[in-house]
């Protein structure tokens, strides 16, 4: 997909500032703390030091889950690892990918599997694709564990302090009054299990569905069925009108 020029600065993280990160009021406490931190403060200057740098750096909104999803609109968490690095194709939400944008392998399994479990559509394209902002909107927190990432350098941001306000932020739902189920797909977001308070929320487990493990025992993605159970858990559990938003739909 090209980019014109202004449509590569918009895609683009801009400035180091978080005051210029939207994020709901519920989790700003969380975010202020952490920014105000000895860590939080070391990831500022080193994102300052590589934009003056010239790196290209990915997504423009580094909190935009938290911005589309506020804590007490949570239903569901999905749990990724690292913003895709491709121009144009992180909007700062997990697994999601900009309107118009090819669908990345994991992303099509994710549909695949969605229209097995639930009879939905697979989504059209160019638009909206793989967008999962409607997701988003209706209470799917799309954390990734690392916010940010440079132009083709996969996980080159990690380790740098992204993380330490991820796992307070799902140490935050954890916490919420509201029972909430938790997607964990693959080991590393299996990793973050010991934040959650399993006698109060519903923790679902399956191999990642990229390409190489989705159909992987001994739980393979393909056939997991975690978007039906995960209705039916909430529909239990006070909140009978959550409902998956059909992937055709997925962009604002």
């Amino acid at each position: 997909m090209t980019l014109f020029p202004e449509e590569l600065a918009a895609s683009q993280l801009q400035t180091a500032d978080p005051s210029a990160w939207p994020q709901a009021p519920g989790w700003r406490p969380v975010v202020e703390q952490f920014f105000q931190s000895q860590t939080g403060g070391d990831l500022l200057t080193f994102l300052q030091q590589r934009l003056e740098a010239g790196a290209v750096i990915f997504p423009p909104q580094p909190l935009k889950a938290l911005e589309c999803t506020p804590p007490e609109s949570v239903r569901v968490v999905i749990l990724g690892q690292d913003p895709y690095h491709g121009r144009g194709q992180a909007e700062g939400l997990a697994f999601s990918v900009a309107p118009g944008q090819p669908l990345p392998p994991s992303l099509r399994n994710v549909f695949k599997e969605m229209q097995r479990d639930l009879g939905l559509p697979f989504p059209a394209m160019p638009h909206p694709g793989g967008s999962l902002l409607s997701w988003a909107n209706s209470g799917v927190l799309l954390l990734n564990s690392c916010l940010t990432v440079e132009e083709g350098q996969a996980n080159s941001h990690q380790g740098r302090g992204w993380e330490v306000l991820t796992d307070a932020l799902i140490a935050q739902v954890s916490t919420s009054p509201q029972p909430v189920v938790f997607m964990l797909w693959g080991a590393f977001a299996q990793s973050k299990r010991v934040l959650i308070d399993e006698n109060r929320h519903c923790v679902l487990t399956a191999n990642h569905p990229s390409p190489l493990s989705a159909l992987r025992g001994p739980a393979p993605f393909f056939g997991c069925a975690h978007f039906s159970q995960a209705q039916k858990w909430l529909l239990t559990h006070g909140f009978p009108h959550f409902r998956w938003p059909a992937p055709a739909l997925s962009a604002a």
